[in-house]
């Protein structure tokens, strides 16, 4: 923001300098964060099997992982039945809410007409 009702500034009016010609590069600026750094090394090739580092770390994940898998095992009848149950899907589990209410709906129509009778 300026200052409106102040006086200009001589030091700041981009007219008070000497002018250059049109098509004329501007004057260069020394800025040292400008300058890029050299890189020296050449870095790690990505994929590939060499056999180093990299194929102690990937065995390592794999026996993480691996270790994680047995211990998220259902254990019992209840955790086999709660494993089952997470896989569903909603359509899956739609489908049961919708048999178990056909089943209620014809024990219900079985009991009335036992009674009738």
């Amino acid at each position: 923001m300026g200052n409106l009702c102040g006086k200009p500034s001589k030091e700041n009016d981009p007219f008070s300098q000497p002018g250059r010609p049109v098509g004329s590069a501007p004057p260069l600026q020394s800025n040292p964060r400008a300058s890029v750094p050299k890189i020296s090394s050449q870095g790690q090739k990505l994929g590939g099997s060499s056999g180093g580092e990299g194929s102690d770390a990937r065995s390592a994940a794999a026996r993480a992982a691996e270790e994680r898998a047995k211990a998220n095992q259902p254990k019992g009848k209840l955790g086999r039945d709660l494993a089952k149950e997470r896989a569903q899907t909603r359509t899956g589990t739609l489908e049961n809410v919708s048999q178990d209410e056909r089943r209620r709906r014809e024990t219900d129509q079985k009991s009335q007409a036992i009674s009738y009778n």
